[in-house]
């Protein structure tokens, strides 16, 4: 079994993919529009300004999987109730990217020593997606 997150975004899942890739090293895999699926959506249930929207997209990360799409307007919750989780051992790798992850965002708890961890911060990024950053040892 594998488990991986599944972001769902309102219109920005291509700018936060490629966000991603850079601020955590992977790669996307995949990215594919509305326009581009072999099973054309009627107007009703994906407007046409919502074409070159992110119909899927796959970032790998290691052997990692984050996965998202841009909720057709009519779909789209706003995100709550969870937090994607990254966990490393090197302080200054997690410190970088919990500032990067900040940016344009709100951060909820300072990235700063706990009493589980080395460092640990909460924050929700520029796109509405909240995260976790989890330090387990100092350098």
């Amino acid at each position: 079994m594998q488990l991986n997150p599944y972001l769902m975004f309102n219109g920005q899942c291509e700018e936060a993919f490629k966000f991603y890739e850079q601020c955590l090293g992977g790669k996307i895999t995949d990215m594919m529009t509305y326009a581009e699926s072999p099973e054309p959506a009627t107007e009703e249930e994906i407007p046409s300004d919502w074409h070159n929207k992110i119909m899927h997209t796959s970032l790998m990360i290691g052997n990692q999987e984050l996965m998202g799409s841009d909720s057709p307007p009519k779909y789209h919750q706003e995100t709550k109730g969870f937090s994607v989780t990254i966990t490393l051992d090197d302080p200054l790798e997690a410190d970088r990217i919990f500032h990067t992850l900040a940016e344009n965002g709100k951060v909820q708890m300072p990235f700063e020593k706990t009493f589980w961890a080395y460092r640990f911060g909460m924050l929700i990024d520029r796109f509405g997606i909240p995260w976790m950053i989890n330090c387990n040892q100092a350098a």
